[in-house]
């Protein structure tokens, strides 16, 4: 089961025992999955209809790779025996997903068929009151997204560890990443001197030749240095508390998504995305000879045309957006917060319509149970739901999880008061929730 979904689904248990004091939950009743006319397969589950409260939560899924099949990733739905939409149901709003009609890189896809999803829904069962969206990594992207363009359907969302500063950015995170590994680690990848196509085989076979030839590598105490000074020209995030072994999981993840599904973005986009002909790189014992043996590859003028018009945020909200990210992602860099929070400054939406919760972990959405709980109780806050305000107070929260608000609190500085039986919010400049 995906890192991004554990966290979600933690979620769900400890919103379950607030609110029931129990983890029993109310029944949910999935309808036999449907197909989208994109091809994409979709799901809805519904609670028993007296406990239903005409809200909608949409899951939007994490990243699959290009090599999978179409359908929708069980394995971002389990844990603990037991499902999201159970979770969901159990508080009383109806539950949706889609697969999204392709694997890789599918945000525009996942953006049409989440449409989609609703007015399938809406035909079925009756249009919601309300509808919140929230998604992780490329869901926590098209999460954005919708959020921005759409908000007569969507009444708030939460979009966690997503690329939603600048995609030409991400994509010159991972590219950047590739290249310069083929200097600090000449041949370790068969590239056939070309690491930005891998081949049919190198894609089949990655992941064996990973886990029996390059982490043993990697990880061999005569190539360490080596390691740390990639690391360094690549800017890879990594936990100095677990320098070795932290390094090696954020090479795993560029790597992965480098040889596994770069093809595909880039027949996806109408073009290769990642150029670095003018890039001047840092950090080696010798840069004028990084820079001089570096791999290179120009951009496809299309590619970055495609986008900056249908992969980008604008940073203007009409509703409440929560982003959640660490300082420490591996595989979608914290940058992309400053970068967002940056749009959402000029359009004068931040601290009133978006908040970014920070949380100082490693990993790629790697979250605690209080990090993810303390940004579903902002959205319930912003958006006054109250389902979840009325839920999230001092006397159901556990004293660590009271701690770890503050805590969160400080780290945003954000005025947390969990006083007068519920969670109060001051923002700088006297705003308050």
């Amino acid at each position: 089961m995906s890192v991004i979904t554990q966290c979600f689904i933690r979620l769900w248990l400890i919103c379950g025992l607030l609110f029931f004091g129990t983890a029993v939950f109310a029944a949910s009743h999935c309808e036999p999955d449907g197909v989208q006319a994109s091809g994409a397969i979709y799901r809805i589950c519904l609670p028993d209809p007296a406990d239903y409260n005409n809200r909608l939560i949409i899951w939007a899924h994490g990243f699959q790779n290009a090599n999978e099949p179409v359908g929708i990733p069980e394995d971002q739905l389990q844990a603990r025996g037991h499902s999201i939409q159970e979770f969901v149901n159990g508080l009383g709003f109806g539950f949706a997903t889609t697969s999204f009609s392709k694997t890789g890189l599918a945000v525009r896809q996942g953006m049409d068929d989440i449409l989609d999803l609703v007015r399938i829904y809406s035909a079925a069962q009756g249009a919601p009151e309300k509808i919140y969206l929230i998604g992780a990594s490329e869901g926590g992207l098209i999460t954005a997204l919708l959020i921005e363009q759409h908000p007569s359907i969507f009444a708030g969302g939460l979009a966690a560890c997503a690329p939603l500063g600048d995609f030409v950015f991400q994509v010159n995170y991972i590219g950047d990443a590739r290249a310069t590994f083929d200097y600090f680690f000449p041949g370790l990848i068969p590239d056939q001197n070309d690491p930005f196509h891998p081949s049919p085989d190198l894609i089949a076979g990655w992941d064996n030749l990973y886990s029996t030839q390059i982490r043993p590598f990697l990880l061999a105490p005569e190539n360490r240095r080596q390691l740390k000074l990639w690391g360094r020209v690549a800017k890879l995030p990594y936990d100095p508390a677990n320098a070795l072994s932290t390094r090696e999981e954020t090479a795993k993840d560029v790597l992965h998504y480098a040889v596994i599904n770069l093809n595909d973005a880039a027949a996806t986009l109408g073009g290769f995305p990642f150029g670095n002909l003018q890039r001047r790189y840092f950090g080696s014992d010798n840069d004028s000879d990084l820079n001089s043996r570096v791999p290179r590859i120009g951009a496809d003028p299309a590619a970055i045309a495609e986008m900056q018009a249908h992969y980008t945020t604008s940073g203007q909200l009409e509703v409440p957006l929560i982003t959640l990210h660490s300082t420490r992602d591996s595989l979608v860099p914290y940058q992309h917060e400053k970068l967002y929070i940056r749009k959402t400054k000029d359009s004068g939406d931040f601290r009133r319509r978006h908040v970014n919760v920070k949380t100082s972990g490693y990993g790629h959405c790697q979250f605690s149970e209080g990090e993810v709980l303390f940004a579903v109780a902002l959205l319930g806050t912003y958006t006054g739901e109250a389902s979840i305000i009325d839920n999230i107070t001092p006397n159901n929260l556990e004293p660590s999880l009271r701690r770890e608000f503050r805590k969160l609190g400080r780290l945003n500085n954000l005025r947390i008061r969990l006083t007068e039986g519920r969670l109060r919010i001051r923002l700088p400049g006297g705003i308050q929730f």
